[in-house]
């Protein structure tokens, strides 16, 4: 939504602020890309290329169909399914890889800091403990920053870009086998490090890596293993893998594969069909199960039980059995969740205002200096979180009696952890027997037993506690959020809401009576309303908690408070992936065009002075024009159109010639001298031809949506 700058905690487009031009409102002068913008207002960028999608109708390609049979058809759909069925596999070892050196690393660092905690608890030397805490997050910090360094696209969760890609601009090194050596490398190190960040984002950029690079059987980043394998390899082919990887990736995060199928279609691919939905689906199945095969395995040694679907699991919502007035749920609780979901959607909105300002300052004011200054912000977030993380460990946390089913266990927190996992997850820090730490039990633990915790630990959480957690929470996540390390969002904003969900249950158990609410049911609805908020997800979003907790009674609230807090959240601003895609200017083709298109004609957005080249343009005169230029397409002007077909058939002589004869001019390779050649009109007119600031996403964007 445009609104006025003076708005609180608005993120606004600035529209209003433009000055009219000629006889046209300030927006259709913002899309012609004709206003005097604000300083730190972000224009499309002219350097991003796209990938075709659409077939190129022309006699090679002719050529090529008449030799295809069904036989050969029959063999490109058994390979492709292969390919899908691999993708998932692969995506499924990776998730596995990660989730494991997290788990061994965040293990010997709590085990080392909580035992020195304990002692020094007696001796008063819990500065030492504070600064052992700091060394290991300190260190895995630096490691996470200095991969990013390596490939500066890992950086982030990844799924801002992947959704670029998939809509048809290609983002630089956004499927390099070296991006996903950083990104699994780095988000496993940053997840370790103590940072606010997420493992199951970068899963989604991890598998699109996957299912971009493994059917080509190459990789520039290994230029020597290279395969004859013939098949896949146009922008469409590769398209289509990528979708499934993401929908692999999501499917491995929450083991939710038709939760990550609806993701793909709804957050990523701008161009769908009824076949590749069941390629997407298959290939969900197969990183949920192996995933699912392998954790269970060496988790529980009892391979083959498929007892942890995914990465982040929240469990089995039940009420104990000795409380017979509780209920998972009522028709009276449906007002309170879509309260939740107004609340929920305006700290989402506030949450993405203020990203995005923290993110435009890094634009201005990081970004330009060394790449040193990138790490060493890095650490100062790292320091900070692990000292606010420590001291409200030992001093703002309150003392809780334990219940009876934290004692011993109970069924349902069981089915996530170990016995001896679970006793570790309560952390006692200076109080006496029988009680536990209740801010150390939230901070002083993985995300994912944090967010465990609040969904089914039947103990009670101080309000202020809760309150407390919240704020800090939200605002270092936030800051976390953009600097030069992998991270992802879902776990980061599912904990936070979670303590927002709980505080709303203490409050209407304690204040206002109602004895028959279940708390983890208002933690997983605040969960959901603040990750609603944020990333304005709907569908694919609902899908998957509902698949997360294994509890189809939840469908009616979930989907009504992401209906409410995405509404309440689009009021303001966009979501955060929206919003970091237009903060590295890419030219996004939106769903739907703004109103004051409508008005425009095509001669609104046409560059009258044309770069244009003849069939028979000497080479001089093409590397001129690619040095000259930004743009990578011409169109080929011929009088004679007879002369098109004969110059199609020459096309591949022609373009194997340019690249012969300057193979040592990678400008030339780098530019696609071969979309010149491809590029075949009678003076037909073209966008790439334009030398003012390019006009808005969607008239830039070359593809139609499907």
């Amino acid at each position: 939504m445009a609104g006025c700058r003076g708005s609180l905690c608005c993120c606004c487009r600035w529209c209003c602020c433009c000055g009219e031009r000629e006889t046209r409102t300030p927006e259709e002068l913002t899309i012609l890309g004709e206003t005097q913008e604000e300083e730190d207002e972000i224009l499309p960028r002219k350097d991003y290329e796209s990938l075709d999608y659409d077939r190129c109708i022309n006699d090679p390609y002719l050529e090529v169909l008449e030799t295809m049979d069904n036989k050969k058809g029959r063999r490109y759909e058994a390979v492709k399914w292969m390919m899908v069925f691999a993708i998932g596999v692969c995506t499924g070892l990776v998730g596995l890889f990660v989730d494991f050196f997290v788990r061994l690393f965040t293990q010997l660092k709590f085990g080392v800091v909580q035992a020195s905690v304990e002692e020094c608890s007696q001796k008063g030397c819990l500065a030492l403990s504070l600064l052992e805490l700091l060394g290991f997050n300190l260190t895995f910090v630096f490691f996470a920053s200095l991969l990013v360094l390596i490939e500066p696209v890992a950086a982030g969760s990844g799924i801002p870009e992947i959704k670029c890609y998939l809509n048809g601009v290609k983002v630089p090194g956004i499927v390099r086998l070296r991006t996903l050596l950083c990104k699994v490398f780095g988000v496993l190190f940053s997840v370790a490090g103590g940072l606010f960040v997420g493992k199951e984002g970068p899963m989604i950029h991890s598998g699109a890596v996957v299912g971009a690079g493994l059917p080509q059987f190459q990789s520039l980043s290994l230029r020597k293993i290279q395969f004859n394998f013939p098949y896949f390899r146009s922008d469409r082919d590769k398209r289509d893998f990528v979708s499934a990887g993401a929908a692999a990736g999501v499917a491995a995060a929450f083991g939710a594969p038709i939760g990550g199928t609806l993701f793909s279609l709804e957050e990523g691919s701008s161009f769908w069909n009824q076949g590749l939905t069941w390629k997407v689906l298959f290939c969900s199945m197969s990183a949920t199960f192996t995933l699912n095969f392998f954790r269970s395995g060496i988790q529980f040694g009892s391979w083959g039980s498929f007892q942890l679907p995914g990465l982040l699991n929240f469990g089995e919502f039940k009420c104990s059995d000795s409380d017979k007035k509780c209920h998972l749920w009522t028709a009276m609780d449906l007002g309170f969740f879509v309260v939740m979901g107004v609340v929920g959607g305006l700290l989402g909105a506030t949450f993405n205002c203020l990203n995005k300002r923290l993110a435009k300052y890094r634009v201005r004011n990081v970004h330009p200096k060394p790449k040193l200054v990138r790490v060493l912000e890095s650490l100062l977030v790292s320091l900070v979180t692990t000292v606010v993380v420590f001291v409200a460990s030992m001093v703002l946390g309150e003392c809780r009696q334990m219940s009876s089913a934290s004692q011993v266990g109970n069924d349902s927190f069981a089915l996530q952890v170990t016995s001896e996992e679970e006793n570790s997850s309560i952390k006692t820090f200076f109080c006496p027997n029988e009680t536990y730490n209740d801010m150390a039990t939230l901070f002083f633990n993985s995300q994912e037993s944090g967010i465990l915790q609040l969904f089914h630990q039947d103990s009670t959480f101080s309000p202020i506690t809760l309150a407390l957690f919240f704020v800090l929470y939200f605002v270092l996540a936030c800051w976390t959020y953009g600097i030069s390390v992998p991270s992802g969002l879902f776990v980061p904003s599912l904990l936070c809401g979670a303590a927002f969900g709980r505080l709303v249950a203490n409050v209407l158990k304690s204040y206002v009576g109602l004895g028959h609410i279940y708390s983890g049911t208002f933690a997983l609805i605040g969960a959901a309303a603040f990750l609603g908020g944020v990333v304005r997800m709907s569908i694919s979003l609902t899908v998957i908690l509902i698949e997360s907790t294994s509890e189809i009674t939840y469908g009616l609230p979930i989907m009504v408070t992401l209906m409410v807090a995405k509404w309440t959240g689009d009021f303001f601003n966009k979501g955060i992936y929206d919003i970091h895609v237009g903060l590295r200017g890419v030219p996004l083709l939106e769903w739907e065009t703004e109103v004051e298109m409508d008005k425009l004609r095509a001669s609104d957005i046409m560059e009258p002075n044309l770069t244009y080249v003849y069939p028979h343009t000497r080479i001089q005169s093409l590397v001129s024009i690619l040095r000259t230029t930004v743009h990578h397409a011409f169109p080929v002007v011929t009088e004679n159109r007879g002369n098109e077909k004969e110059f199609m058939k020459g096309n591949q002589l022609i373009s194997n010639n340019i690249k012969y004869k300057f193979r040592h001019r990678p400008v030339l390779l780098t530019r696609t001298v071969t979309h010149i050649l491809t590029c075949v009109g009678a003076g037909a007119p073209a966008l790439a031809g334009r030398r003012r600031r390019p006009p808005p996403t969607e008239v830039q964007h070359p593809h139609p949506r499907r």
